[in-house]
């Protein structure tokens, strides 16, 4: 077994049980990509076991804390089947659900989600795609499924050194699949959808929508980068009149206009606008329109910490924008899923919007990601998705 030898000082994060050791940490040793490596403090002492990534400033992410840990076949599918029973514990209402959530869940750099009977699974580490054959048989057999997709195409995998890849790892046949989400019906495409094929993350949060559509009596909701109108769908469960989705994607917005008939709702109460959002919300401030509700849930803005000024700058813009085109007494759901953007700073960001505005608002709830996706106490970076749902007052 080869061993990394870490400088002095830098085994702290490692005692806090943080996955991640970083190039600059290591004093000495390398291994082959994704292999299997010891990792120790500078004295000798054994910190963790870890896959070594000779491309990546992240260069080892550990599998276990456990000196006595074995990493094969069963460690693998150990970890699955402890994931997989967290997610039966939660009692999720939906057959998407995300089973396993990469460092939450003890697999740096393994996504894989489910939706219905198929799974769909992202390889983002040299880690994962070393045992990539062994981790399919196991969700394969733990899980049930019928069928497994890989969508290891997430710009990430460059950093690791890895080719972006894709398609059938397990079974075939059509990549189309319908789920039921808090008893809605919504669909997708596990080979062309985004991230897995949909954002299992906001679950709770569309169901929120609904709840809070119906208890303020909101009638006309704007769903701003609606992609395929889950908000949407919610909104109109809520009891809405009339809700606009807009986002730049014509496809995504056509499979949101089919959503609408295929929960019994009037496609009358639903209109796909195929824009620019930040010129759209402009567009509709010149025109005099107000709105009762508006969801903004925007793609990620700053991927890391050092794209955090200019992502403040463009929430803040969209924020702003939606605060002058609600009613008094409107609801905003507002998003940030980017890493390099705290809870802290999103909603100073948020409160500085408010304040351009002008306008005043009531935090209701403070919103996060769904349980399935869950953020652990030693692993903070996995709470990438935040939000806050605000009252106009």
């Amino acid at each position: 077994m080869k061993s990394i030898r870490l400088r002095e000082g830098k085994e702290r994060s490692l005692l806090r049980r943080h996955p991640w050791v970083f190039e600059g940490s290591i004093a000495k040793g390398a291994a082959d990509a994704g292999e299997t490596v010891r990792v120790e403090a500078a004295d000798g002492r054994f910190l963790a076991w870890g896959a070594y990534s000779p491309s990546s400033k992240i260069r080892v992410r550990a599998w276990s804390f456990d000196p006595a840990e074995r990493i094969d076949a069963s460690f693998f599918q150990r970890r699955i089947a402890r994931a997989l029973a967290l997610r039966t514990r939660l009692a999720i209402a939906s057959n998407g659900q995300r089973l396993v959530h990469g460092e939450a869940d003890g697999l740096p750099g393994l996504i894989v989600d489910r939706y219905a009977e198929v799974l769909s699974a992202q390889f983002l580490s040299v880690g994962a795609e070393r045992w990539r054959e062994v981790i399919a048989d196991a969700l394969m057999a733990a899980s049930g499924a019928a069928r497994l997709y890989e969508r290891s195409d997430a710009s990430v995998r460059g950093l690791e050194g890895l080719a972006p890849r894709s398609g059938w790892l397990r079974g075939d046949g059509a990549s189309e699949v319908e789920i039921d989400e808090h008893g809605r019906r919504l669909t997708l495409d596990v080979a062309s959808g985004h991230k897995t094929g949909y954002y299992l993350d906001q679950r709770d949060n569309r169901a929120l929508l609904a709840r809070l559509v119906r208890q303020l009596g909101c009638q006309r909701v704007l769903n701003c980068f609606a992609y395929t109108g889950g908000f949407s769908i919610a909104a109109l469960a809520g009891g809405a009149r009339e809700v606009f989705s807009v986002d730049s994607s014509a496809p995504a917005l056509a499979r949101a206009s089919a959503h609408v008939p295929l929960n019994g709702f009037d496609p009358a109460l639903h209109q796909a606008v195929v824009a620019d959002v930040n010129a759209h919300l402009r567009s509709a401030l010149a025109g005099g329109e107000k709105f009762d509700a508006i969801v903004l849930d925007p793609p990620k803005f700053a991927p890391t910490a050092a794209h955090a000024e200019r992502a403040a700058r463009a929430y803040k813009d969209i924020n702003r924008l939606a605060l002058m085109l609600l009613r008094p007494g409107g609801l905003l759901l507002t998003f940030s899923c980017s890493g390099g953007i705290s809870p802290d700073l999103f909603r100073k960001i948020v409160a500085g919007a408010a304040l351009d505005a002008p306008a005043d608002a009531a935090i209701l709830h403070r919103l996060e990601g769904a349980p399935d996706h869950p953020t652990t106490m030693t692993f903070p970076e996995g709470e990438y998705l935040k939000g806050l749902a605000l009252l106009k007052v």
